[in-house]
């Protein structure tokens, strides 16, 4: 399968069809965006779980639905997305990961499905009928070391798992605007410089997007919301092909620009 990094963006996107993403992550099966066949797991890879060392969730039974943000409208937090734990998916992500020298790999067995997990898989698989589960994040490692370790979980593309890297192509909260407010010109040159590094092949100068491109560190004061991409990247080989499959803004600095990676042939 190919593996994706999403922009997730506000999770009102749930529920506020104004969001243009909104109508594109709800296109992802009738659009066969990851190809007409469901898959048999996915694998997310969240900007809302940090640890030390890699960690992932391995739930029997119905993941719970993580309310990580304070805040919200009181909508948001009625909802539930009841999907199914992966607990063999956990287990062989964390077999692929120590084989790689990862480890060691932690368990964490009362941890469900975060907002950056849950709020996108809620538009893609109305149902909840395809199993999750989650990796966490080490953000004190650089993008190298995430777009390595997404490397060791390149075998789960052929085992019917869906590789999802979850975060924001820009990311910056203290800069936010109204939903329809114009996009200041740093956030438009770093979005404009990772689309084009991605898709002219520089994987190099996306692992040190922070000496390379304009803007990182106001793009990404911290790097939670990119590394997704990094481990997405990764699971698909180190000469993979980058396609923006979308792209649209909202509150002045959300880019919900999102990219699928296809395995050379």
């Amino acid at each position: 399968m190919d593996t994706f990094f999403l922009s997730h963006g506000s999770p009102a996107i749930c529920i506020d069809e104004r969001i243009p993403a909104h109508g594109f992550f709800k296109s992802w099966l009738p659009a066969a965006v990851a190809g007409a066949q469901a898959p048999r797991a996915v694998l997310v890879v969240s900007a809302h779980w940090e640890t030390d060392a890699p960690a992932v969730n391995v739930v029997r039974g119905t993941n719970d639905t993580v309310h990580d943000l304070p805040g919200l409208p009181d909508e948001l937090y009625k909802l539930r997305y009841p999907a199914p734990g992966a607990p063999g998916l956990a287990r062989r992500t964390k077999e692929l990961l120590e084989g790689a020298g990862f480890g060691p790999v932690s368990e964490e067995h009362g941890r469900g499905l975060d907002h950056g997990a849950w709020v996108p898989l809620m538009l893609m698989f109305p149902e909840a009928d395809v199993p999750a589960c989650q990796l966490s994040l080490q953000t004190g490692r650089d993008g190298a070391y995430h777009y390595n370790l997404g490397a060791a979980l390149a075998p789960l593309r052929d085992e019917g798992v869906l590789v999802l890297g979850s975060g924001t192509a820009t990311h910056n909260l203290s800069q936010l605007g109204p939903l329809d407010a114009p996009v200041p010109q740093w956030a438009a040159d770093f979005d404009a410089w990772l689309r084009d590094a991605l898709l002219d092949g520089r994987y190099e100068d996306v692992k040190r997007y922070k000496e390379k491109a304009p803007q990182a560190e106001v793009a990404h004061p911290s790097p939670e919301h990119i590394y997704p991409l990094h481990v997405a990247l990764g699971a698909a080989g180190d000469e993979a092909r980058a396609e923006l499959i979308h792209h649209s803004w909202t509150n002045a600095t959300f880019s919900y620009s999102s990219y699928r990676f296809t395995k050379k042939i």
